[in-house]
């Protein structure tokens, strides 16, 4: 199976590692106008908890989504991991159409 996309972003590692991630919009998508202007963060949520529990249940119901925005993630996005070397090997830029294919591994006997 081959996809065509385009770069939206291209971010460094959150984590500071040498790998950037990239995130990748659907041509079809974008010429159809599905989606939605990025916003920066989507609007703030605050939570309050009253012991370290509710916390942790909270937390992994807004970033899944479940809390009203999923911590600022865009439906319709496709994220890649690039090392560095990768990266700068393909001179990739915001903008740029991008394919992807995938093939599932053949499996003999295993």
């Amino acid at each position: 199976m081959k996809k065509e996309f385009v770069v939206k972003s291209i971010d460094s590692a959150p984590d500071g590692a040498p790998y950037v991630v990239l995130s990748l919009s659907s041509l079809k998508d974008l010429k159809e106008g599905t989606q939605n202007p990025p916003a920066a963060f989507g609007s703030p949520k605050v939570m309050g908890f009253s012991n370290m529990n509710d916390m942790m249940k909270d937390l992994n119901k807004m970033m899944s989504g479940a809390g009203g925005g999923g911590m600022g993630m865009q439906s319709g996005i496709t994220q890649l991991k690039l090392e560095m070397h990768e990266y700068k090997e393909m001179g990739l830029s915001v903008g740029d159409k991008v394919f992807l294919e995938l093939s599932k591994a053949e499996t003999l006997g295993v």
